[in-house]
């Protein structure tokens, strides 16, 4: 690992992207659920995006990872894409919206934390404070904007989406400086869809009975929050330290808002654009420049 850590303008433009699909998400699934179980959701989802994965992997003539690796990509595609759609999409039909935000929006600490056991990623105070505060301007947000928060044995679900998320984060890093960005998040994806066929084989009859629109948004589900979205946020943390792009996930509610303000007309109020603020900052806070000390073992894993 580098001693030191900037995120260029590469990276920069692959969270912006990752961030903008996956931010547009929450009413996708929102919009499908009438017409599709959650199961069939995350399936359809996973399925899309693999097809898409396959599709480039042919067209870059790149091969998949060898044999060696497959159980442990295997084990990242279930738990972080599997598991992780089908509680989210389960969640979401028994919980506030606003309760689910402010959980994911855990997923940033967690990974960190995971990131420190893990990969030996020493954090700085000036890190854990900007995590801190970007989390306090999330969580005014998702207040400001209207949105009703309750407790929900539920919410237990959403939970097991922020451990898992910052499992499947970390673990990809050093298989990336192996095998590089496409082949790992290509074969992750495969074994999360057929770890998510048991709870969507029921997705052909759905399909031939549902409208048009929700089908639509199953598409824009699968091509753009999964393919390209995953696709631009491995590609920005094979670049950086997975904590540190993890904290932009803060700046995701906020630019939901937007999209709700632009799409459908939902003009935030004066606390959610002050929330938005205090979420920039802290997510400038914890990726200040800032030096990583290494580890006095063996280095974890390499630059590419």
């Amino acid at each position: 690992m580098s001693t030191s850590e900037r995120l260029g303008g590469g990276a920069l433009f692959a969270i912006a992207v990752a961030l903008f699909t996956w931010s547009s998400a929450y009413a996708a699934i929102a919009y499908a659920l009438p017409s599709f179980t959650p199961g069939e959701v995350a399936l359809a989802r996973l399925l899309i995006a693999s097809l898409c994965f396959a599709a480039l992997l042919v067209i870059r003539r790149q091969p998949l990872p060898p044999v060696r690796d497959w159980p442990q990509l295997a084990l990242l595609g279930v738990i972080g894409l599997t598991t992780y759609h089908v509680c989210l999409n389960y969640a979401e039909t028994r919980i506030a919206s606003g309760t689910a935000s402010i959980i994911i929006s855990l997923v940033p600490a967690a990974t960190a934390v995971v990131s420190a056991f893990w990969l030996r990623e020493r954090l700085s105070l000036r890190t854990w404070l900007g995590l801190a505060v970007a989390l306090a301007g999330t969580v005014l947000v998702v207040l400001a904007s209207g949105q009703r928060v309750e407790a929900d044995p539920k919410a237990l679900l959403v939970l097991v989406c922020v451990l898992v998320s910052a499992i499947f984060f970390v673990g990809q890093k050093p298989l990336f400086a192996r095998h590089g960005t496409l082949s790992v998040t290509a074969s992750t994806f495969f074994a999360g869809t057929l770890g998510a066929l048991p709870f969507g084989w029921h997705l052909p009859w759905a399909l031939a009975a549902a409208p048009w629109p929700h089908m639509a948004s199953l598409l824009w589900l699968g091509i753009a929050p999964s393919f390209l979205g995953y696709l631009a946020w491995s590609f920005a943390i094979h670049r950086a330290s997975a904590s540190r792009v993890s904290s932009f996930i803060y700046l995701s509610p906020p630019i939901a808002i937007v999209i709700g303000w632009l799409w459908l007309h939902e003009i935030p109020g004066p606390m959610v654009l002050v929330g938005g603020v205090i979420v920039i900052a802290g997510v400038v806070l914890a990726n200040a420049r800032r030096r990583v000390v290494p580890a006095p073992a063996v280095e974890v894993c390499e630059q590419a």
